[in-house]
């Protein structure tokens, strides 16, 4: 037999770590990968049955395989990220920010200046950053300027400039925040020494120039120059101030970069915190749109080199919430307790507030793809094969075992739908027995909704736990639907979610959105019935007492019953309100006979 194109390339690929690239007929690029081992790797996509649908379609489309060889995963890492940046294929995430981020620049010129910037330009000059927005540039280089007079002025103070008297100080110089360098009046060195020091503070290290300041300030205590002790007194506690703000955990903490992940079904965020001397010096969150139903540790890993390589990041190690490997140059840790710990929680939280304000921004202007989203979501926490598009909910009311009613809410898209509740008589049950009603009410239910050629529902749900789910089994079994609709039990107290045939329950996260709408789903169910039932006990309350009144018959009775609702408001009307309904000379009965009762 012989072997197809792609067959003869698939058994031709290395057990090599490297790079894959997988192209259409038309020799576009459609994806691109790394693996440990290439040839494992890449025919896991021909072996393996693709829950999602993207992933089946990319490999149907796949005709030529492309790979290239490196030395490790962590080249591989590296190589990745550059082919995807570069080639951008159509099934791969794109981790591309459009915007351009600010750096802070300390230039490479004599009395170096000190200033923002969105360009980076190679001419020797340094580079801090990049921060996430003017904001907090802004903040650091007003400390800066707060604490160290250096000049603004765009001129070229060479040393020969400098010597021709060819500048004039400016008003920054009479005004104190300039030492006058373009006239001579400052030395390369001390400048230097101050530049030096603003090194260290964009690096998150303050202890040098605190130390700094604090022996001056000393110095001029002890020569009686307290005016000037206490400028430098002022300059000490704004740096102690602004490192106060930053510093959250251990200032002993060596310079780490933490990463987290929050995801749903089409998102991901990964928060990254540049953390040095137990200061936070940088804080970004990366939004990645999901492909191919990536996992969190593929996206990770994948963030991980692209904003290691984005920031131009050094550090040895990193803090993950689980581990990952990326070479022996550079150690994770998955902390479980500490600092180290803390910070990867902050780092989380971040992650997390991103997401939801992401949430709430397409909720509302993107409702259809909120919508999309939550029933992926349900889909895929419920271990459902469908979307729960249709939901319905059913509870029993049955309050001292009198009037059993049983209620049946419809959820469409994740939304109550009103118009399509339901509310149930018990008519074959004698007693309080809520096993036997809701086997009733969902025979019922779903006997009408076939023998109407209705649509049925994608999930029901039961407000009850396995007994209650057991009953509503029989009538879906009877009517023959077992495996045609889903059908799960939620008991109240622990919020345990139980389906057929599994003795063991399902705990959904009590944040999770899929609990939340479950949660709705049965608190409408109970209030609906509740409802209902409060409505029957009222009328048979009402009945019972009309019966003992001589001359009322059932016609009026059934009159009164439909006005009044209740004993209550007939026994509060005013006899001429009676006779409005039932005539003057039944009015009067009736009036009369409350009147008495209330003697």
């Amino acid at each position: 037999m012989s072997l197809t194109s792609l067959e003869l390339q698939l058994q031709t690929l290395p057990e090599s770590p490297g790079v894959y690239q997988y192209y259409d007929k038309d020799g576009k690029i459609l994806y691109v990968g790394k693996a440990k081992n290439l040839k494992k790797r890449v025919a896991s996509y021909f072996t393996k049955t693709h829950e999602n649908a993207k992933t089946s379609v990319l490999v149907r489309k796949i005709v030529t395989i492309k790979h290239i060889v490196v030395a490790n995963e962590s080249e591989a890492f590296l190589l990745e990220n550059n082919l995807i940046k570069k080639l951008q294929p159509r099934y791969n995430i794109n981790l591309k920010d459009d915007k351009s981020y600010p750096w802070i620049c300390i230039k490479k010129e004599p009395f170096s200046r000190i200033f923002p910037t969105r360009k980076m330009i190679k001419d020797g000059s340094e580079y801090f950053g990049p921060y996430t927005n003017f904001k907090i540039v802004n903040t650091i280089l007003d400390l800066i300027k707060e604490l160290y007079p250096l000049r603004t002025c765009n001129y070229d103070l060479s040393p020969s400039n400098i010597e021709k008297g060819k500048y004039k100080v400016c008003l920054e110089y009479h005004i104190g925040n300039c030492k006058g360098p373009c006239e001579g009046l400052e030395t390369l060195e001390n400048y230097q020494k101050q530049v030096d020091a603003i090194r260290e503070i964009l690096k998150g290290n303050f202890k040098e120039s605190l130390r700094d300041f604090k022996t001056k300030m000393k110095d001029f205590a002890a020569n009686m120059q307290f005016e000037e002790a206490q400028k430098i007194k002022e300059k000490i506690e704004s740096l102690e101030n602004y490192q106060a703000r930053s510093t959250v955990f251990n200032p002993k903490m060596a310079s780490v970069d933490v990463f987290s992940i929050v995801s749903d079904e089409t998102m991901a965020y990964v928060n990254f915190l540049q953390v040095s001397n137990g200061a936070i010096i940088r804080s970004h969150t990366l939004e990645i749109k999901k492909k191919l139903d990536e996992t969190d540790e593929e996206l990770l890993e994948l963030a991980v080199v692209e904003l290691r390589e984005r920031f131009k990041l050094t550090s040895k190690e990193i803090i993950l919430p689980f581990p990952l490997d990326f070479g022996d140059k550079i150690k994770v840790t998955v902390p479980q307790l500490g600092d180290k710990k803390q910070i990867l929680d902050l780092s989380e939280r971040n992650a997390k507030y991103q997401r939801l304000e992401q949430l709430k921004q397409i909720q509302i202007v993107d409702p259809e793809r909120h919508t999309n989203r939550i029933m992926a979501q349900m889909k895929k926490d419920l271990r459902l094969f469908v979307e729960p598009r249709h939901i319905e909910c059913f509870d029993n009311s049955n309050i001292q075992g009198t009037n059993p009613v049983s209620a049946c809410v419809v959820f469409k898209d994740g939304k109550p739908s009103k118009k399509d509740y339901r509310h149930f008589n018990i008519k074959t049950v004698e007693g309080p027995n809520d096993f036997a009603s809701m086997e009733e009410v969902v025979y019922r239910r779903y006997k009408r909704m076939l023998d109407e050629n209705q649509p049925l529902p994608q999930l029901i749900i039961i407000d009850g736990g396995k007994g209650q789910l057991s009953s509503a089994l029989k009538s879906i079994d009877d009517l023959g639907l077992r495996g045609k609709v889903a059908i799960i039990g939620i008991a109240k107290r622990l919020e345990e979610l139980f389906y057929p045939g599994d003795s063991v329950p399902l705990y959904l996260d009590k944040k999770s959105e899929t609990l939340k709408i479950i949660q709705y789903l049965r608190n409408e169910a109970h209030r609906f019935g509740i409802t209902h039932h409060r409505d029957k006990r009222s009328k048979s309350a009402l009945n019972s007492s009309l019966e003992t009144i001589p001359g009322i018959g059932e016609k009026t009775m059934q009159t009164l019953i439909k006005h009044f609702k209740s004993v209550k408001r007939l026994e509060k009307a005013t006899e001429k309100e009676i006779s409005d309904v039932v005539g003057v000379s039944k009015a009067k009965k009736i009036s009369d006979f409350y009147k008495k009762d209330t003697i």
